[in-house]
């Protein structure tokens, strides 16, 4: 149940009577707590919605276009807090931040329908039974995904969250239902990169086509680190070795399936001095 905070005039939210401090309960049935539910659900050209006003508890019966918006806004975009992250990640660039910013920078989102909407990286720890399935229900296709590894104890370790270690599993049932993943790994010297790079790229290969491309990135790291997890930058010609290492993979893929499917983040060409990649790698 969401709170309607205005009403475009002349919409056809405004024609059937609905009004501003109105709730939301459900539409054509189906309970409505976000901006995923209404968007999902009032795509119908006939749409029943059922308002709680006061005491009162009513339905109305709408006719628009298919796809048309009700012209319903909200006082927030999701209609719902945002999904705060609950892991403590080794590289967290937030933890780095340095004191007396905008409070809203020291945020760590980790939310699913963000991922869907904008594309921000999710780590999957925030997701239930529920959310997973709603996800495949709704078809909230492509999903981005921090994996960083796909070693289950070392990724419960780099995430600090003992229920880290079962990404491949949740990956495994968006594939099986059809939902496509773009997914991140973040670099940390003497912990995912090397040969565990090596697996974690040969693991997510695998997964292809549901996995349609893979950045490799260095974790960002900044001079407020104090009392964090000791992680050293990479030097150039370490970088130069993770460009080989990743180009290399990327040239495999390339004769297996047609696409490169990893690639390594600017950063690392800029920090190794080596030149980008031409537009057509990508």
């Amino acid at each position: 149940m969401v709170i309607v905070f205005d009403i475009k005039q002349g919409s056809p939210a405004a024609e059937a009577g609905i009004l501003a401090g109105d709730y939301i309960v459900a539409i054509n049935g189906h309970l409505i707590n976000d901006v995923l539910d209404y968007s999902f659900y009032m795509t119908e050209k006939k749409v029943r919605v059922r308002i709680h006003r006061g005491p009162d508890l009513f339905d109305v019966i709408i006719k628009k276009e298919q796809y048309e918006d009700l012209g319903i806004e909200f006082e927030t975009f999701l209609m719902d807090d945002q999904k705060y992250c609950t892991n403590k990640c080794v590289f967290c660039f937030i933890d780095q931040l340095p004191p007396g910013l905008r409070e809203s920078l020291y945020f760590k989102d980790d939310d699913s329908r963000m991922s869907f909407i904008s594309g921000s990286y999710i780590t999957l720890t925030n997701l239930d039974d529920s959310d997973i399935d709603r996800i495949i229900m709704m078809k909230t296709s492509p999903m981005n995904i921090s994996v960083h590894t796909t070693n289950p104890n070392l990724r419960m370790k780099m995430l600090n969250n003992r229920f880290a270690g079962n990404v491949l599993d949740v990956m495994k049932r968006f594939i099986d239902a059809g939902i496509k993943i773009n997914c991140q790994i973040v670099l940390c010297k003497g912990l995912n990169d090397g040969r565990e790079l090596a697996n974690t790229m040969e693991t997510l290969a695998g997964l292809y086509p549901g996995v349609e491309s893979v950045a490799v990135v260095p974790a960002g790291l900044t001079k407020y680190r104090e009392g964090l997890y000791p992680i050293e930058p990479y030097t150039d010609s370490e970088c130069k070795k993770i460009i080989r290492q990743v180009e290399k993979f990327a040239d495999k893929c390339k004769e297996d399936f047609g696409t490169r499917l990893f690639y390594c983040a600017d950063e690392l060409y800029i920090k190794a001095d080596v030149n980008l990649p031409k537009c057509e790698d990508y």
